[in-house]
């Protein structure tokens, strides 16, 4: 083998090491459950129609709603945007929802900021420094878990995650493992770039 060839099968086997212990990472910090006394939930956004969060969304919601009455945090805060024409964007949609569970208005904040997760944490980041705040628990789905933390500590929070256990995206295995394959690559792109991939609507930010 040619000493170009080498450098060649030696890179590929770096690339596919760096992209192995990644998803290891994605996996291992999905399966934890870091819930601690904070200053704020912080329920990152997913799809909502006109108004009516999506399942994704409301199994996010359902998981923030019991930390907040378990004592955790005095406050939950609903993130996302709203793409054209939306009547409500994620944050709204989320925050009425809670209102309709009975959580108490002086308990919700919505930060309707951001299309992906980079943008919406960046968002209460701003918020918890106008507010005198900085600890936070991201409430995701457990895949999303490690770069939604890994955004919100670069962005100045103190954060953790609790991810919710229901839903559709962690219902089946073959979901799991096209969503580990997936935040594996949208980890490895942010760490390189410092940019999110997330699209509105991706159910994952």
């Amino acid at each position: 083998m040619t000493w170009g060839a080498r450098l060649v099968a030696g890179g590929l086997v770096m690339l596919l090491a760096v992209v192995g212990v990644t998803a290891l990472r994605v996996w291992q910090i999905a399966r934890v459950d870091d819930q601690r006394p904070a200053d704020a939930v912080v329920v990152l956004g997913a799809a909502q129609y006109n108004g009516e969060p999506s399942e994704v969304l409301r199994a996010r919601l359902r998981h923030a709603e019991q930390l907040y009455r378990d004592g955790v945090a005095p406050r939950i805060v609903t993130v996302g945007g709203g793409q054209a024409g939306d009547r409500y964007t994620e944050a709204e949609a989320s925050r009425e929802w809670l209102l309709g569970r009975g959580v108490p208005s002086t308990a919700v904040e919505a930060v309707p900021e951001g299309v992906d997760t980079l943008g919406s944490l960046e968002s209460v980041a701003a918020v918890a420094r106008e507010q005198g705040w900085d600890s936070a628990l991201l409430v995701s789905d457990p895949w999303h878990s490690l770069r939604a933390r890994t955004m919100a500590r670069d962005a100045g929070l103190d954060a953790w995650t609790s991810p919710t256990r229901s839903g559709p995206i962690v219902q089946t295995r073959e979901t799991q493992l096209r969503y580990i394959y997936r935040e594996t690559g949208a980890l490895l792109f942010y760490e390189l770039t410092h940019a999110s991939v997330d699209t509105a609507g991706s159910g994952l930010g």
